[in-house]
């Protein structure tokens, strides 16, 4: 029973890979652009958005995912890594 528990813990605590988060923040960066389509950084929001996905894309995630985060500060939306 111990053990059980102890692996479904560890199993809870896995942090998402770069690649994972890269297209979990694409998404979310997805929506809070449409959601926000109307606010005044929006267009500098999807213009981080586009370089985001350039950086995922060329094996360079660290820089995409620091890119899609800083895109969903402009619009006000705290970025989820979970």
């Amino acid at each position: 029973m111990i053990l059980t528990a102890s692996i479904e813990q560890s199993a809870a605590d896995e942090t998402p890979t770069r690649i994972e988060l890269c297209g979990k923040l694409q998404i979310q960066a997805q929506h809070a652009i449409t959601e926000h389509a109307e606010a005044k950084r929006a267009a500098k929001a999807k213009a981080l958005q586009r370089q985001a996905a350039r950086f995922c894309a060329s094996n360079k995630q660290a820089q995409g995912i620091r890119a899609y985060a800083q895109s969903l500060k402009l619009l006000g939306v705290q970025p989820v890594t979970d």
